[in-house]
């Protein structure tokens, strides 16, 4: 059927059209809006002792992103892990300008929770779509609280 309208929110079961607007609900954590490009993990984040509090540099050995920044990405991740000091850590990096842009996970947890809120960091979890089949690296997204509804939105796909 030509000209009916495509809904900008893909089903699970349908595959992901990257080219088309995606806009995607979750549960509202933290309120505000980021911007940048996704940083994805499938491990779980530390952030005492996991992520650098000096530079948000990932420093666990053997972590997926171990090695690189988090500074003004969209980091995206399963759930958080670690000692509730986890919280503070966070909230210094937002303090130093090293913060991610936003946090999404499919479950948050009360230790990334809480350090979200204190450092202003846009955070949404339970995404209406697994996140690992829409999101890749390096795409340019936007979270936001729109209301009680937050929403990501996919603005510039990668290519590949």
């Amino acid at each position: 059927m030509t000209g009916s309208p495509q809904s900008p929110v893909p089903s699970p079961q349908s595959p992901v059209n990257r080219q088309s607007p995606i806009a995607i609900r979750g549960r509202i954590i933290s309120r505000g809006v980021g911007r940048g490009r996704v940083l994805l993990s499938r491990d779980d984040v530390s952030f005492l002792g996991g992520v650098d509090a000096e530079t948000g540099v990932v420093v666990e050995p053997g972590h997926a992103l171990e090695g690189q920044c988090i500074a003004g990405r969209v980091l995206v991740f399963p759930r958080g892990k670690g000692s509730t000091v986890g919280s503070y850590v966070l909230y210094g990096l937002a303090r130093r300008g090293l913060a991610p842009a936003a946090i999404v996970n499919v479950e948050a947890e009360i230790i990334v929770a809480v350090g979200a809120i204190l450092a202003e960091v846009p955070m949404l979890d339970r995404l209406e779509v697994d996140p690992y089949e829409v999101l890749r690296d390096g795409d340019e997204v936007v979270v936001a609280s729109r209301g009680d509804e937050g929403v990501l939105c996919l603005v510039t796909p990668t290519t590949g």
